[in-house]
């Protein structure tokens, strides 16, 4: 066993370094379908960024009537943040919202005369609702439609829900999210299919030049395992050699990126390189490893069934 083993791997080495040119090309054409999809898993990481950017930006707004006593309030906030499909909620009290409102207005005269000319602040207390998906949105604001029919009309606790208004916006933004999920999911398949097929022609390039040499080992009863051993050690070091060569060339690319990202996604690229360098590294890695193995595998089997 050791011994069959050892001349598997001598075989194996030999045959790479024998067929240079047709290694090469092998190489090259894994490295280039692992540098691709690379830059699709950066890619794909940069949208799912600027999505949750804009996720943590959609929220539903309670506004509550002037008399709505504090109690009440914290009550409804203590249930809401019971709620499973909620993250955050945020509470502005009436000082607050009148505070932003002079802020915002502070350029339009008649807006601030008539609020002088009230004595009293007009603006109820708010709570900013934020959920885990843009889809659970909806559940949230059934969960406030409920409370409020359940309020008494003598004591009225909450004036509007804005969930109707921004409705069109959270349906939008879920829209986005899930086109970008497929979209990625699809690209990343028709990568490596396009991937497989391209390596096995290569590859079956490489076993052609080696098929009288096949012939002949058949011929002196050589078992299939000992055939396929070199084919599939020269495929796995197509896959990790092209993996190592992915790797470098996508290194100084997210080094230009990182900076650039940052300032436009608010998300460097390439700090989230070296902080998930091994991960990316395993991911490029087993696919190539996958990819020269299994299509020699499938180039092989052609010539050990004739």
């Amino acid at each position: 066993m050791i011994t069959s083993l050892r001349r598997i791997f001598r075989a194996g080495f030999v045959g790479f370094w024998r067929n240079a040119y047709v290694s090469l090309a092998a190489i090259f054409v894994i490295t280039v379908a692992l540098f691709v999809i690379g830059a699709t898993m950066f890619l794909e990481q940069l949208l799912t960024v600027s999505l949750n950017q804009l996720q943590s930006k959609v929220d539903i707004n309670v506004y509550f009537v002037t008399s709505a006593e504090q109690s009440a309030i914290d009550e409804l906030v203590v249930s809401l943040e019971a709620l499973p499909d909620v993250t955050g909620v945020t509470f502005t009290s009436r000082e607050d919202v009148l505070a932003e409102y002079r802020e915002r207005n502070q350029n339009n005269i008649n807006a601030m005369q008539a609020l002088d000319e009230l004595n009293e602040n007009p603006l109820g207390a708010t709570i900013a609702i934020q959920a885990r998906e843009t889809t659970q949105y909806e559940n949230i604001a059934r969960f406030l439609n409920e409370r409020q029919m359940q309020e008494s009309p003598q004591a009225p606790l909450i004036d509007e829900v804005n969930y109707a208004r921004n409705k069109e916006s959270i349906d939008r933004l879920s829209a986005i999210i899930s086109a970008v999920e497929r979209a990625s999911f699809i690209t990343l398949i028709v990568l490596i299919v396009a991937a497989v097929m391209i390596t096995f022609n290569t590859i079956r390039l490489a076993i052609y030049t080696a098929r009288e040499e096949i012939s002949v080992m058949r011929l002196v009863g050589a078992s299939n395992t000992y055939i396929q051993g070199p084919f599939i050690l020269q495929g796995i070091m197509y896959g990790f050699i092209s993996a190592v060569l992915a790797v470098l060339i996508l290194y100084p690319i997210v080094v230009w990126l990182g900076p650039r990202t940052e300032a436009f996604f608010e998300f460097n690229l390439f700090e989230y390189f070296v902080s998930e360098f091994f991960t990316i590294f395993l991911v490029l890695g087993g696919i190539g490893v996958a990819l020269g193995f299994f299509s020699s595998i499938l180039a092989i089997a052609r010539y050990l069934r004739t």
